[in-house]
């Protein structure tokens, strides 16, 4: 399976049309036709229901085009790193994350990299834990940034000094906005939106002491964005992470943190052993020293941190 041909591949998945696709690619169309039918005969098995005007991709497709685009980023990022000499400092550093306002320490260290290297570029990906942990294993990513939930044991970990503060997003009307925090009482008949991470971690449940079945829960999300604009619209209110979201400012929203204070602790994670390019490795050693910290293992740790 040639790159290429992979290459190939990906423009037909995007264009669902081998005559547009040739365009794009810059070749014939019997070539890419040819190169179609070769791939499926690799693999033994159709990659496309060919209809009057579109071609509709197989199950086959979708799983091989995940596996395609993995290997030629791999594959992109690799020879990047081949390629790039040491006195000139050029590369690609790949860190994935979720949303946080703790982030604001990574553009500081990408500021810092990029000031005395300006030729380092830095891709930044969103994710969940489940995404960022794939990615890392697979060598598609130099870092994630991740809560510690006590699962990073595989990781060498840099503790960010930082922490996420949870609480409540909800309409400025709301009868619980007059409060200055929010208990689990006040929640408990609420309907809520809360993100499919920390259900499948069990954060909510361990929070109230309750079964999750037992709230009221109306929806989930990825991205507490969208989970605010279903708090505008009065689906529930939003269980999520403080600073993404700005409210208070008259944007009908507000935000009131919970009761006991819970936090969550991030941690900037690469693989054990794993030999990072020289970019990374300058990245790597400025946030270390910003973070006045030195690479640890995690062998504990709580999803939820309560502050007194």
């Amino acid at each position: 399976m040639e790159l290429r041909t992979l290459r190939y591949f990906l423009g037909i998945m995007k264009e669902k049309n081998i005559t547009r696709a040739a365009e794009q690619l810059n070749t014939t169309q019997p070539n890419l036709t040819r190169q179609i039918r070769n791939l499926e005969a690799e693999i033994g098995k159709p990659l496309f229901v060919r209809g009057r005007k579109e071609l509709a991709p197989t199950e086959t497709a979708l799983l091989l085009q995940k596996r395609a685009r993995e290997i030629l980023d791999l594959y992109e990022k690799t020879e990047k790193e081949m390629l790039s000499r040491p006195e000139t400092l050029v590369g690609d550093v790949c860190i994935g994350t979720a949303e946080s306002h703790t982030l604001r320490l990574l553009a500081k260290a990408v500021k810092t990299v990029q000031d005395a290297y300006p030729s380092v570029r830095f891709r930044i990906i969103s994710g969940d834990i489940e995404e960022i942990s794939d990615k890392l294993n697979k060598g598609l990513l130099d870092f994630g940034i991740l809560v510690n939930y006590g699962h990073l044991l595989q990781y060498e970990c840099c503790e960010l000094p930082e922490y996420d503060i949870w609480g409540v997003l909800m309409k400025s009307g709301h009868p619980l906005s007059s409060k200055q925090t929010v208990t689990k009482e006040d929640l408990i008949n609420e309907p809520l939106i809360c993100s499919r991470q920390s259900l499948e971690e069990g954060l909510i449940g361990r929070w109230f002491g309750l079964p999750t079945e037992k709230l009221d829960i109306r929806a989930t999300y990825n991205l507490i964005y969208n989970a605010s604009l279903l708090v505008a619209e009065g689906v529930g209110s939003a269980i999520g992470l403080d600073r993404l979201i700005s409210a208070d400012n008259g944007n009908g929203l507000c935000f009131r943190p919970l009761a006991p204070s819970v936090t969550s602790p991030l941690c900037l994670v690469r693989k054990k052993y794993a030999l990072l390019s020289p970019a990374a490795s300058v990245f790597w050693d400025t946030m270390l020293s910003l973070t006045d910290g030195s690479p640890t293992v995690v062998k504990t740790g709580k999803p939820f941190r309560p502050r007194k």
